[in-house]
């Protein structure tokens, strides 16, 4: 477990936290973050997926706009992260998930797996960028404005249905537009997985990761 230094292809350098399984890979993992940053909750997640056997790496996306933000899931940091959001293009953003993938893929096959914003993040990456084996996509709100972006690769989704920003009738919608989504409804609402959140409801997140690890291990290893 460390932080290192990834080059995006143009040029702009970021810090990720990267997580080494004790045995060899079976593969490679980039971790996207929630709007709160690479802070000690997706750490921890990414510590989970390197215990699970995968070289996981959760690359930093904020810090193109300023470095080394770990905000708290207080209102002030929802609002500060959602205006950091607001500064960032998709564009940046594969990129540097895309500079994450390569150095992950020294282990192998590449998934990516994404949480609220980073849920949505791993919608576009599973559309538009190359080289990644599937996309694990829990509670990314966001793909409401990007349903337009046809997934070319396998993608799993964990959402609540109570989740107010995600309404469950659009998660239900984009099941029926994209029937080869694997599509995961729980009873719970946003951020379930995370224990630091109000919304945490460990029956679903214990139950989401088992789905997403017997995902992982059908298309990365």
């Amino acid at each position: 477990m460390s932080f290192i230094e990834l080059e995006s292809e143009d040029g702009h350098r970021l810090a990720a936290h990267r997580a080494m399984p004790d045995q060899a890979p079976r593969g490679g993992l980039v971790v996207i973050q929630e709007i709160f940053g690479v802070n000690a909750h997706i750490r921890g997640v990414t510590d989970r997926f390197a215990g699970e056997g995968y070289l996981a790496i959760a690359p930093a996306l904020f810090d193109r706009v300023e470095r080394g933000v770990e905000l708290g899931y207080d209102g002030e940091g929802i609002l500060r992260g959602r205006d950091i959001v607001g500064k960032l293009s998709y564009d940046d953003v594969l990129r540097d998930l895309g500079a994450a993938a390569k150095e992950a893929s020294t282990a192998g096959k590449v998934a990516t797996v994404g949480y609220c914003y980073g849920g949505a993040v791993v919608w576009v990456a599973a559309a538009r960028l190359s080289g990644l084996a599937c996309a694990i996509s829990y509670y990314g709100s966001r793909i409401v404005q990007l349903m337009d972006q046809a997934p070319r690769i396998p993608v799993m989704m964990h959402v609540g249905r109570k989740d107010a920003s995600f309404p469950i009738e659009k998660v239900r919608e984009l099941g029926e537009r994209y029937p080869d989504v694997a599509v995961h409804e729980y009873d719970a609402g946003h951020g379930f997985n995370c224990d630091a959140r109000s919304d945490y409801h460990a029956p679903s997140a214990d139950l989401a990761l088992g789905r997403t690890l017997e995902f992982l291990r059908t298309h990365v290893g």
